[in-house]
C-alpha cells in the first residue's frame, strides 16, 4: 500500500500506519485525537488568523501582501502550502511581496492543522530553506508542530482512503 504523504517515515512506522489502516482504526484514531473543524472559512478570516500570529510571533519580519485559500495548490506536490516571494520591477526599483496560500481543502482540517500549516509557512518568512534553524522556529511558534504535522500527513492518507 503506497502511502504518498508520508514518504520519508521509518519503516516500522509505516507499518503502524498499515495496520491502522487495514483494522479500520485510522479515521476513529484521528477523530478522537482531533474531534473539531476549524472556523476559519473565508481569505479574510485566514488572512486576520496568519496575521495575529506573525504579530505574536514574527514582529520584525518582512510584511506580507496577501494570504488566501487556494484551490488550485497539488496537495502531493506542494503538500502545506505555499510561500512565495513576488519580486516586481517598478521603475528603477524592485518590489518584493510576500504571499502565503494554503490548499483550500484545508478548510475542513482541525484547528491544530491550519495552525501547524499557518506556522510552516510564516517560518519562510525567515528560513527559506527546511534546516535547523527552520524547523526550531517551527516548534518556538508551534510546540507541538512535529505531531501535528504527522498527524495532518495521516489525515490526508485517511481523507484519500475514504474518497475510494
Amino acid at each position: 500500500m503506497q502511502l504518498p504523504y508520508l514518504s520519508g517515515y521509518p519503516d516500522h512506522l509505516l507499518e503502524q500506519v498499515r495496520t491502522l489502516i487495514r483494522e479500520q482504526r485510522l479515521g476513529p484514531l484521528l477523530a478522537k485525537r482531533y474531534p473539531q473543524r476549524h472556523t476559519t472559512q473565508s481569505d479574510a478570516a485566514l488572512r486576520d488568523y496568519t496575521m495575529d500570529l506573525k504579530a505574536r510571533y514574527l514582529k520584525s519580519s518582512s510584511p506580507l501582501s496577501k494570504v488566501v485559500f487556494d484551490g488550485k495548490i497539488n496537495i502531493i506536490k506542494d503538500a502545506l502550502g505555499l510561500h512565495s516571494y513576488v519580486s516586481r520591477v517598478q521603475g528603477n526599483r524592485l518590489k518584493a511581496k510576500n504571499e502565503i496560500r494554503i490548499a483550500a481543502l484545508f478548510k475542513e482540517a482541525p484547528p491544530e492543522f491550519l495552525e501547524m500549516i499557518v506556522v510552516h509557512e510564516l517560518a519562510h518568512l525567515r528560513e527559506k530553506d527546511h534546516n535547523k534553524a527552520f524547523y526550531q522556529l517551527c516548534c518556538h511558534m508551534c510546540p507541538h508542530y512535529h505531531q501535528w504535522e504527522f498527524d495532518m500527513r495521516l489525515w490526508l492518507t485517511w481523507r484519500d482512503l475514504d474518497k475510494e
